[in-house]
């Protein structure tokens, strides 16, 4: 493969991601240091290339350009989609990483083919990198119905939920997307759910069979992990012992309330299945969506230009 060697260093984030892909899938959890070494060697090889470009003008001025937008407007771009919850924090993170890493197009040559395929005229390869994960993304909720409509599950949620049988909820990840009183965009999330069967020691089907556990007399005096500290109920006022179980966590449960919980527990314990959103890990999108960039190129611009929408 015939490439510079920054090109080639930067090839390091596709076994990286691929792993952080499969640990997404596996766990949804994926390491904050994994970015750091990535972002620094992204920083030393926009100086390196730079440095080279910058004996010549007009190159200098592209490149300074392309590296400028990638990280003044993708990087922002990827902090507002997490801060309004559109990523989590690891897909983030892992597209602000690649706009330092792949500000401009990268060159490789393969089996007589130059890579990647198609280019656009802006040239920053990191937009072209989140436009495909974008396109890849938006697949999966035409898929999920797709498969609810052939289970014949038709609702209101089924392009963004599944059924679950109650009892594969401790393994399954997401959220609730349903409560007693109808459908919600806020249900317990069933990593919160998992952290408050551990603290009180219990599982899904204690809870379901002994009704009496929503009595918080019945919380355990020394709750097991994640807490590890002695909890004292208080009576009535505190049904599952939701407030409790927060308090003696300092509240972090993945944004997860007293009322959440208690909504999400009165409604596993008298159902036998509930809707889940299944909470997409999309760092599988991003990492599929590099691999199609770094070989195919752009795929919105590549669409476009078939139709005639790109100017001459």
């Amino acid at each position: 493969m015939d490439a510079s060697i920054p090109d080639l260093l930067r090839l390091l984030v596709v076994p990286a991601l691929g792993w952080a892909a499969l640990r997404d899938l596996r766990t949804r959890r994926v390491p904050n240091g994994l970015w750091r070494p990535l972002v620094l060697l992204g920083v030393v090889l926009v100086v390196w290339e730079g440095y080279v470009a910058f004996g010549t003008p007009y190159v200098f001025q592209r490149f300074a350009i392309r590296v400028a937008f990638s990280i003044l407007f993708v990087v922002p771009l990827a902090y507002a989609f997490w801060y309004i919850g559109g990523f989590g924090g690891a897909d983030a993170r892992a597209f602000m990483t690649l706009a330092v890493l792949y500000p401009t197009y990268p060159s490789y040559e393969l089996l007589g083919y130059s890579l990647p395929v198609v280019e656009t005229a802006l040239g920053v390869f990191s937009l072209t990198i989140l436009t495909n994960t974008v396109i890849l993304g938006l697949a999966y909720p035409l898929v999920l119905g797709a498969q609810n409509a052939l289970s014949r599950e038709f609702s209101v949620v089924m392009f963004v939920g599944r059924r679950v049988p109650v009892g594969e909820l401790t393994d399954t990840h997401g959220s609730l997307l349903e409560t007693h009183d109808g459908f919600t965009r806020d249900g317990l999330d069933l990593d919160a759910l998992r952290m408050y069967l551990r603290w009180r020691g219990l599982t899904l089907a204690d809870l379901r069979e002994n009704r009496e556990l929503r009595d918080p007399d019945t919380l355990p005096d020394d709750p097991n992990d994640p807490t590890g500290g002695a909890v004292v109920a208080d009576g009535s006022g505190d049904p599952w012992g939701a407030a409790a179980f927060l308090d003696d966590i300092e509240g972090s449960a993945y944004g997860t309330t007293p009322a959440d919980l208690r909504e999400g527990l009165d409604l596993i314990v008298d159902s036998e299945d509930v809707w889940v959103t299944p909470g997409v890990p999309f760092i599988i999108p991003l990492f599929v969506g590099l691999l199609v960039a770094l070989t195919g190129g752009d795929v919105l611009f590549w669409v476009m230009d078939a139709l005639g929408l790109v100017p001459a």
